[in-house]
């Protein structure tokens, strides 16, 4: 074994490793010489000169100065019991330098932000420039996507977000062809692609409505049985569940529709307490539902829907008339009792009929802008023209992206 008892004076002696605790006592007590006469007496360093070195797993506030002998007699010297207070200043100093230096240690990264070590993977971009080079490059350059494919995708996170509990929007008119169905059906679709519960769409028009017919196609729909929103009143007593209540509905996808009534005598029967059965039910198992309404304000069901609404969509057309139609609409609301209904009303201004240049649209969007929430205009589509089945497939961009704009605005008047 190596004989090292006695240290050799001649060579310097081994730095010791000092913890953290040591170190910030050493400053306080430097700081506390620096600051002159008024500051507390001044506190020996842990690590002495002559003092023999401590082994370093031995904890800096565990150590005690060895006082050295009195030079004077004990009766002439100053008090003793100053000198041996020194030692707890020292702890109590370093134990508060150790809380205030764990308190001001940075936190590590990870805590605070545990996802900061990966970097965020930019969104694919869809079509155009970018996501053809992204394809070309099989992904090694990702330019991310373009403006147009951030505003759908914000869209699309409007359309989709959560709700809690059940809201209804109103579709209606007071003339008829100008697009009011069409846009029940393309919105409810445009809400069952996005949404990830099932819309439903009420044919609630007592003028033998097509809802239906419009979102499956005449064929389909005559072949489907015949369920209608009057066969749900007669044995809505025993549908007690979702299973129950799929055998009255009619599925386009994931849109769900209740069926109006056919036979003209029956249609207009329809009324506001019997409306309000419907969507009693409804509201158990459907967090959004659309009601087409037919054409009219004062039909008979029209109370009950207008007092279970949640928003409306007014229906517009390019047209002197219609634009003065869907201004009396939103006036009549506002005067009989609906004025938070008329004040947050989207209007939609379909352009069915591809209207002549000589129509000044700018001029009839400003004459109902003013008295809506939300003015929107649906394009000339034949998808939508043609008055026969509306499927998202055969639309055309600006009209689908007109239906989500109209969506998100339904489910933004919701929350």
């Amino acid at each position: 074994m190596p004989a090292a008892a006695t240290p050799n004076n001649s060579r310097t002696a081994p730095t010791r490793r000092t913890s953290w605790a040591e170190a910030a006592a050493v400053a306080d007590a430097q700081a506390e010489v620096e600051a002159g006469p008024e500051a507390p007496a001044e506190v020996p360093s842990p690590v002495s000169a002559s003092a023999p070195a401590l082994p370093t797993s031995q904890p800096a506030t565990s150590r005690r100065a060895v006082p050295a002998e009195p030079s004077t007699p004990p009766s002439a010297a100053a008090p003793q019991e100053t000198a041996p207070a020194a030692v707890p200043a020292q702890r109590g100093t370093s134990r508060q330098a150790a809380k205030l230096a764990a308190a001001d240690a940075p936190v590590s990264d990870f805590i605070t932000s545990p996802g900061s070590f990966v970097r965020q993977q930019k969104p694919r971009p869809r079509g155009g420039f970018r996501g053809a080079l992204f394809a070309m490059t099989g992904g090694a350059i990702n330019l991310g996507p373009g403006p147009r494919q951030r505003e759908e995708d914000e869209l699309g996170r409007r359309i989709s977000r959560q709700l809690q509990g059940s809201y209804n929007t109103a579709v209606l008119s007071l003339k008829g062809g100008i697009g009011k169905t069409s846009t029940t059906v393309g919105v409810g679709l445009t809400l069952a692609e996005f949404r990830g519960d099932a819309p439903c769409a009420i044919d609630a028009n007592p003028d033998s409505g097509d809802l239906v017919e419009r979102a499956l196609g005449e064929g389909i729909y005559q072949q489907a049985s015949p369920r209608t929103i009057t066969d749900l009143l007669k044995n809505i007593e025993s549908v007690d569940s979702l299973t129950a209540l799929a055998r009255y509905m009619h599925h386009a996808g994931r849109l769900h529709l209740i069926a109006g009534e056919q036979d003209p005598e029956v249609s207009d029967s329809l009324t506001a307490e019997e409306y309000l059965r419907i969507r009693k039910l409804i509201s158990g198992y459907y967090s959004v539902a659309l009601t087409d309404c037919g054409t009219g304000v004062t039909h008979n069901a029209m109370s009950g829907i207008l007092q279970s609404a949640d928003n409306l969509v007014i229906a517009a057309g390019y047209a002197v008339s219609g634009a003065k139609r869907a201004r009396s609409t939103l006036q009549w609301l506002a005067h009989h009792g609906y004025e938070d209904l008329a004040r947050n009303a989207i209007v939609v201004i379909t352009d069915k009929d591809e209207v002549s240049s000589r129509v000044d649209k700018d001029a009839i969007e400003e004459h109902l802008s003013g008295i809506c929430r939300q003015l929107i205009a649906v394009p000339h589509d034949r998808g939508v023209a043609d008055g026969d089945l509306v499927t998202l497939d055969v639309l055309r961009p600006e009209t689908r992206r007109a239906y989500k704009e109209i969506a998100a605005a339904i489910v933004d008047g919701y929350v």
